[in-house]
């Protein structure tokens, strides 16, 4: 599953992180990438919205900062109902107008099968993203000779089919919800009121056999955030079935 929580502050006002992960558990995901987690900031209760919703979903967790606030953090994190290892964890190129923005790269334990799991969220202008997504492309990160397949790429691109940052990423890794079978349509995220975009995206490498995709749209859903879950189950070839990433 990849989430762009929004602090947990949902389209009514309310800074619910249980809500969240209500919504996480009734979708039974075994890897939950999230984007705009708050960590001991003012604004949401001074809590670390990472490890509570962790908890709460009795899972493993990573939490990498993107940026600093006052006393608190703001950033993205992995959860895994698996074992999981921190890989490499750092900022994207970033204008100084604009929030910096960050990848967190984990390696998941799934019952003896190494996945390498990356999460991002890229920046709000066409230019930055384009920098943002070359790098992830680059030695640091998909190219490292570290990132052996599987390999799962998520997070809240901020950009939709047929952008730059799409194609770029389609170069070495697919979609997954142009893997779907049969005449299944990809499914939109945002906003959560009334989803119209498909910013929030999975790629994964080709040992990766994509089942299905689930984007829930019950109210809680609708008000939680203002993006959508996006679900992904999928299958290791010749490995076991993996139900969100």
């Amino acid at each position: 599953m990849t989430y762009n929580v929004h602090s947990c502050i949902g389209n009514d006002g309310k800074n619910l992180p249980m809500r969240i992960a209500k919504i996480i558990a009734g979708m039974h995901p075994d890897i939950v990438a999230l984007q705009e987690l708050d960590v001991g900031l003012t604004r949401t209760g001074c809590v670390d919205q990472a490890e509570l919703i962790a908890g709460e979903l009795d899972m493993y967790f990573q939490f990498h900062p993107s940026l600093f606030i006052q006393s608190g953090r703001y950033g993205n994190a992995i959860l895994s109902r698996y074992p999981i290892r921190p890989v490499k964890a750092g900022g994207l190129p970033s204008r100084r107008k604009e929030p910096r923005r960050g990848a967190l790269w984990v390696e998941v334990d799934l019952k003896g099968r190494t996945i390498q799991v990356i999460n991002t969220h890229l920046g709000l202008t066409p230019a930055r993203r384009r920098t943002q997504s070359r790098t992830l492309m680059g030695p640091e990160w998909l190219g490292s000779e570290k990132c052996t397949p599987p390999v799962i790429l998520c997070g809240d691109m901020n950009a939709t089919p047929g952008s730059y940052v799409h194609y770029n990423f389609s170069q070495n890794l697919t979609d997954a919800q142009l893997l779907l079978p049969g005449n299944a349509r990809p499914r939109r995220t945002w906003p959560s009121i009334s989803p119209f975009l498909r910013v929030d995206h999975v790629f994964v490498s080709r040992e990766i056999t994509v089942r299905t995709c689930r984007v829930p749209r019950s109210m809680d859903a609708r008000m939680a955030s203002d993006h959508l879950p996006l679900l992904v189950e999928a299958q290791l070839r010749d490995g076991p079935v993996m139900t969100g990433h």
